[in-house]
């Protein structure tokens, strides 16, 4: 029951996701902005052929079939940690909602709607070369635009990652031998 009842994220993450989209979809056009909070924050429509927040890996086709693998794994996973604490059925139960919300996009549409557009601070990492292997660098001056799947991910995951930083493993029971040997 506690699996199902999970899901309930899961769920309600693909909601506020689909509907957010939906939302921009129908209202604005393609690479509209409207300034919210200057130029610190605007909602910005545009369709994203890559990964999260714009990464583009390989051909969509490819992530798109990664992406239903993943996520049947994560799901598959979710039912099985049934008896783990609750922080990190929470992490896989927004991680699962936030891959759904960004899958269906894909196989409904090939690409992904984001909107979400903040800018943070300028990054600018010069090339360098470091043991014989060349750096090209790196320059980002707004951050990449991003939907509430994103979030999703990306609090499930920080989430996952501080579960499992912080979780002690549950000391070993001892056996009877063990306590014979040592006296």
């Amino acid at each position: 029951m506690k699996s199902v009842k999970i899901l309930l994220v899961t769920l309600a993450v693909v909601i506020v996701d689909q509907v957010t989209k939906v939302i921009i979809n129908s209202s604005m056009h393609l690479y509209q902005s409207f300034r919210i909070l200057g130029d610190f924050f605007r909602i910005t429509y545009v369709e994203n052929t890559g990964m999260a927040f714009g990464i583009k890996v390989g051909h969509s086709g490819f992530f798109t079939v990664f992406a239903i693998i993943a996520s049947l794994a994560i799901m598959f996973y979710l039912f099985k940690m049934k008896g783990e604490k609750f922080i990190a059925r929470f992490s896989m139960a927004l991680i699962l909602g936030g891959a759904i919300g960004n899958l269906w996009d894909r196989l409904t549409r090939s690409s992904v709607v984001d909107f979400l557009d903040f800018e943070f601070f300028d990054i600018n990492i010069p090339a360098f070369q470091l043991l014989f292997i060349d750096f090209p660098g790196y320059s980002l001056q707004r951050w990449p635009v991003f939907n509430a799947a994103d979030i999703a991910i990306t609090v499930g995951m920080m989430l996952l990652f501080l579960f499992i930083l912080t979780e002690r493993p549950a000391p070993a029971p001892e056996r009877a031998g063990d306590a014979e040997m040592i006296h």
